[in-house]
């Protein structure tokens, strides 16, 4: 059997079906003597005939050995056929699986209507996502391929990652409402602030107020950005938030912007380089794309 080719079992149920070599070759758009050689090619590599050929205007008909590998004939060419669907729709992003990794501000703004837009159009594919704050276990989680793309904040500079420039996120100014639309960054020295706990981004904002001489006072902490506006609306102190973070819905804060602005972050989706992935992923950077331009306050890549 390891002699028999798939157009020899293509050939075996096509004379099956029609019942003579010659509209059998019709079906398969070969000659009759092209059918013949497949059908006598497996003849020999199983070792016996496969069809009793009564001559004249009767029927061939399927031997006890024919009736056994015609079971198993179907069985194979309607399993190659799944696999040829499956790809075909593997190919044009309709099903496949796609793990992402993401941060909080992004989880909230943009990653929901990228996901929307993404089962809409392709309902077969499954989406994952996992939220990790630490740059580090993010670049880690592509390069182990736990990760297929993954959301970061500036160019992390690693050669082994391919990044597409989404957008660009200001930072803007939290405060109480009846704040003016434009505040001086200067006016927050001595100011009490509400900021988060040590990282990349809240290090960015407290250099960007040292830059210009204000020395920040923060009077709590923590990596809740809900938390963060919640102590604002309470009288708590201002806060610096990246305007993804923040919530323009909410009556009881104004979000400003600072005059002069402080250095923006620059939102990137990664990958990580030579990794083949589902052509479901070159769609979902498009969309993502397409989600952050059409956010007011962002800059779009």
């Amino acid at each position: 059997m390891q002699d028999v080719e798939i157009r020899h079992l293509q050939a075996l149920l096509a004379v099956a079906r029609e019942g003579s070599f010659g509209r059998a070759a019709d079906r398969l758009g070969f000659t009759q003597s092209a059918v013949s050689q497949q059908i006598a090619a497996l003849e020999r590599a199983v070792g016996d005939r496969v069809f009793d050929r009564p001559g004249g205007p009767k029927p061939v008909e399927l031997t006890p050995i024919g009736e056994v590998l015609i079971v198993h004939a179907e069985a194979i060419l309607e399993r190659l056929q799944r696999a040829d669907d499956e790809l075909r729709a593997v190919r044009s992003g309709e099903v496949g699986r796609l793990v992402i990794g993401t941060f909080q501000s992004v989880s909230v703004k943009v990653l929901p209507r990228v996901i929307g837009s993404m089962r809409a159009e392709r309902p077969g594919l499954m989406i994952r996502a996992q939220e990790i704050e630490d740059t580090d276990e993010i670049i880690a989680g592509l390069r182990s391929g736990e990760l297929d793309l993954a959301f970061l904040i500036g160019d992390c500079g690693h050669d082994d990652l391919e990044l597409v420039e989404l957008c660009t996120d200001p930072f803007v100014l939290v405060a109480p409402v009846n704040t003016p639309a434009v505040v001086l960054t200067s006016d927050l020295s001595g100011s009490p602030l509400i900021g988060q706990n040590a990282s990349g981004c809240q290090c960015g904002i407290d250099d960007g107020l040292r830059a210009v001489g204000v020395e920040p006072d923060y009077v709590f902490r923590t990596n809740d950005n809900a938390a963060v506006q919640a102590m604002v609306r309470a009288g708590m102190g201002r806060a610096i938030l990246p305007y993804l973070a923040t919530d323009p819905s909410d009556p009881l804060v104004t979000i400003a912007h600072l005059d002069p602005p402080l250095p923006p972050r620059v939102i990137f989706l990664a990958r990580r380089k030579g990794r083949s992935l589902p052509p479901a992923a070159d769609r979902f950077v498009e969309v993502a794309l397409d989600v952050c331009a059409s956010l007011a306050e962002l800059t779009p890549a």
